[in-house]
C-alpha cells in the first residue's frame, strides 16, 4: 500500500491521541516524549543519516548522489514512546509503540513520520528477546530521473521491516546480541522496479567495562534483491549486499552528564549484472561519526545535545557528498 503524506500524519495524531487516552486510562502504563529540534546543510540526506546506527535502521534505501544538495533546514522531531509491562506465566514482558516524526521548515515536502511496535521478553534472568515491526510510509526521497517514464518524478519509498533479537547476558561485564530482520521497500509507480526484499544478520557485542562506561560493537550483513534485476531494459538494478559496522562508547561522567560516542561504518556493493546498468560492479560506501551528551534535569526530564557528520561516496563518481546535523532537545518520562 503507498500512503500519501496527508493520510500518514492523520494517522500519526491519531496514534499519539490512543496512547494519551490509554495512559489516561491506566496507571501501568508510561510514557516517553520528545522534542528535538535540528539543523541539517542538506534535507534531502537528513533522514537517512539520523536512522544509520544499530537500532535504527542503517541500510538505507538506494540514495542516488543526484538527490542531494538541496540546501539547509531545521527540522523538528516530535517523539512519543508508550510502554506498558506485562507479567504472565511465561515471564515479563514490556510491550511498547514509538510513533515520530519530522517536520521540515523550508523543505515541507520531505515532512514524513515513523512507527513501531515492540515487545521484550524476559525468558530467564538473563536472556531477553525483542520483536519488533517498524514502518516509514511514503517517505520522500527527492526529483529524480524515471527511467520508466523517461521524465523527472518525485521519488517516494514505503518501509515496512520486522526484526528479532536475543540478548544474553554472558557476565556482569559481557553481554551478546543476535539480530535478524526482513523487510520490503515498496516506491511509487515511476520507480517500482527499485521495489525491494531484504534481510538481515548480525551479531553486537557489549562490554560494560565499568558502571559508567559501556563499549559496544556490532556487525550486519545485508543482502536485498530489487525487482530491477529482472527488467534489463531499464538499466536500474538497485540489488545489492550489505557490510555494516559500528563501535559505539557510552558513558556517565557524572550522576547527571552522560556522552555518546559513535563510529559507523557502510559498504554497499551493487550486485547488477545488467549491462549499462551505471552500478555494475560499482559500491557505495558511508561513514558516519556522532556524537551526544544528554544532562539529567531530574529523575523524568532530560536535555540532550548532538553532531554527526557523513561523507557518503559511489564508485562511480567523483564528489563525495557530506551531511552535517546538530540538535538539541528535551526528554520527558511521565
Amino acid at each position: 500500500m503507498r500512503w500519501r503524506r496527508s493520510k500518514w500524519f492523520c494517522y500519526l495524531a491519531g496514534m499519539i491521541m490512543l496512547c494519551k487516552t490509554v495512559l489516561a486510562a491506566s496507571a501501568e502504563w508510561s510514557v516517553n516524549s520528545a522534542g528535538n529540534l535540528h539543523y541539517t546543510n542538506d534535507a534531502a540526506l537528513f533522514s537517512a543519516t539520523r536512522r544509520l546506527d544499530l537500532h535504527g535502521d542503517p541500510t538505507q534505501p538506494a540514495l542516488d548522489s543526484s538527490l542531494a544538495g538541496k540546501g539547509s533546514d531545521m527540522v523538528f522531531e516530535p517523539d512519543l514512546n508508550v510502554m506498558r509491562p506485562v507479567t504472565s506465566r511465561w515471564g515479563r514482558t514490556e510491550i511498547s509503540a514509538r510513533a515520530q516524526a519530522f517536520v521540515y521548515t523550508l523543505n515541507s515536502r520531505f515532512n514524513h513520520g515513523s512507527f513501531g511496535i515492540q515487545a521484550l521478553h524476559e525468558i530467564t534472568p538473563g536472556t531477553k528477546i525483542r520483536v519488533r515491526f517498524y514502518s516509514t510510509p511514503d517517505l520522500l526521497l527527492g526529483d529524480n530521473e524515471s527511467k520508466r517514464t523517461d521524465s523527472i518524478a518525485e521519488e517516494r519509498v514505503t518501509s515496512y521491516i520486522g526484526s528479532a533479537r536475543l540478548e544474553q547476558r554472558l557476565s556482569d561485564d559481557w553481554e551478546v546480541r543476535l539480530l535478524t530482520r526482513y523487510g520490503a521497500r515498496l516506491y511509487n509507480d515511476p520507480f517500482a522496479q527499485r521495489d525491494a526484499t531484504f534481510w538481515t544478520i548480525g551479531p553486537h557485542l557489549v562490554w560494560h567495562a565499568t558502571r559508567r562506561i559501556n563499549f559496544t560493537l556490532g556487525y550486519h550483513y545485508e543482502k536485498g534483491l530489487a525487482d530491477g534485476r529482472n527488467q534489463p531494459t531499464l538499466r536500474d538494478d538497485t540489488s545489492y549486499s550489505n557490510h555494516y559496522v559500528a563501535f559505539g562508547l557510552e558513558s556517565e561522567i557524572t550522576e547527571r552528564l552522560g556522552l555518546e560516542l559513535g563510529l559507523h561504518y557502510e559498504r554497499n556493493n551493487w550486485i547488477s549484472s545488467i549491462v549499462g546498468d551505471e552500478r555494475k560492479g560499482g559500491h557505495e560506501t558511508v561513514i558516519v561519526g556522532e556524537f551526544n551528551a544528554r544532562y539529567r534535569l531530574s529523575e523524568r526530564c532530560r536535555l540532550r545535545a548532538g553532531f554527526q557528520r557523513s561523507p557518503r561516496k559511489q564508485s562511480f563518481e567523483e564528489d563525495v557528498v557530506y551531511n552535517t546535523n546538530v540538535s538539541m532537545g528535551v526528554s520527558y518520562l511521565f
